[in-house]
């Protein structure tokens, strides 16, 4: 059962929308990694927008998550990818089907 989760939404700075695309494909195996991190999911939204959703059996898998590789990551890149910081909201689930 998955409790919360994160929404993130990226803004990729002008001409680096394929290379935020490429890093995001590149963060599966990282995530992969994780085993509090149930579901992962990056998406495009439109040219410049991206999203990431991952959801979480509890708090600490979500704290884990949080100072990952995958964020540090995003912290490493983040000033020359993105044209602004990213929107990280936190939520709480209400209902949920996954696979299984």
């Amino acid at each position: 059962m998955v409790t919360v989760g994160l929404c993130v939404r990226l803004t990729a700075a002008p001409g680096k929308e394929g290379e935020v695309a490429a890093f995001l494909e590149s963060a599966l195996p990282l995530v992969e990694a994780e085993p509090e991190t149930t579901a992962w999911f990056a998406a495009r939204i439109d040219t410049s927008t991206f999203l990431i959703f991952d959801v979480f059996p509890n708090e600490s898998g979500r704290e884990q998550h949080l100072v990952g590789p995958v964020a540090e990551a995003l912290a490493a890149r983040g000033a020359e990818l993105f044209a602004e910081a990213p929107v990280i909201e936190r939520i709480e689930l209400l209902a949920t089907k996954l696979p299984g």
